[in-house]
């Protein structure tokens, strides 16, 4: 059931460039260390189904270097991580050090098909070497690619 921030007549301002990267940059170790567990759990249980002595043994060969099922996993694990945040309460852990929301015009949170989108965008505009974001400079609403393509922005909360 989404979640309403404040009244739909409320406008606030879109949130900075800088806190937008800032808290890309604070997301982003809370990430890697996500993304560390969830990689010691996929090779236990990988270890696990195939033999310990057998996974140590393709681990030294350099036969698991490329594992495109880890891959998935971890691809899968990181929207998760970013869905259950924007869906819930619109912010992530670094979104929430900065003081920054993910929220549809209305003031309500965003779907999680809404999240699928700005978490792809999201790895489209990086792959542009940041474009994606830099591109709220020229814009006249200040929205980036991903504000854009899944029909939400990101504002500043105003202080309590």
């Amino acid at each position: 059931m989404p979640r309403r921030f404040h009244d739909p007549d409320e406008l606030l301002a879109p949130a900075t460039l800088l806190k937008r990267l800032l808290a890309m940059l604070y997301d982003g170790l809370i990430c890697i260390a996500v993304l560390l567990v969830t990689t010691w759990i996929y090779t236990l249980i990988a270890a696990w189904i195939i033999g310990f002595d057998r996974y140590a043994a393709l681990a030294e060969a350099g036969k698991l270097t490329t594992d495109p099922l880890l891959t998935s996993v971890l691809f899968i694990t990181l929207y998760l991580f970013f869905g259950y945040f924007w869906t819930r309460t619109g912010q992530t852990l670094g979104m929430q050090v900065w003081r920054i929301r993910v929220e549809n015009a209305n003031g309500v949170s965003i779907s999680w098909m809404q999240a699928l989108l700005r978490f792809m965008m999201g790895w489209i505009s990086w792959l542009a070497l940041g474009l994606g974001y830099f591109w709220m400079l020229w814009d006249s609403e200040r929205r980036t690619w991903t504000d854009r393509f899944s029909e939400s922005r990101v504002v500043a909360v105003p202080k309590t």
